[in-house]
């Protein structure tokens, strides 16, 4: 999916290295900063654990009880999806 840009602007580090993010939606970022210099930033929002549902929580009972009576399926293998790339 392809995003416009919405604002476009130079900024530049402080004294103690830091930039400023001008009108920011959010107060927590993920940074990702990358061999060439690109940075990315994603806004991050916690939940508050308390808005988790009673039915996710006895889900996770559930599963947690199986785990440990050796209900588990067998080893997915993850390492053949890129996590890490960007399209």
């Amino acid at each position: 999916m392809k995003t416009k840009v919405v604002k476009q602007y130079t900024t530049s580090l402080d004294t103690k290295r830091r930039i400023t993010i001008r009108e920011a939606a959010f107060n927590l970022y993920n940074v990702k900063v990358y061999s060439d210099g690109n940075v990315m930033l994603s806004p991050r929002i916690l939940i508050d654990p308390n808005t988790v549902s009673k039915n996710t929580f006895k889900t996770i009972e559930s599963s947690m009880k199986n785990f440990k009576e050796g209900k588990v399926s067998d080893p997915i293998k993850l390492n053949e999806f890129d996590w890490d790339s960007e399209e």
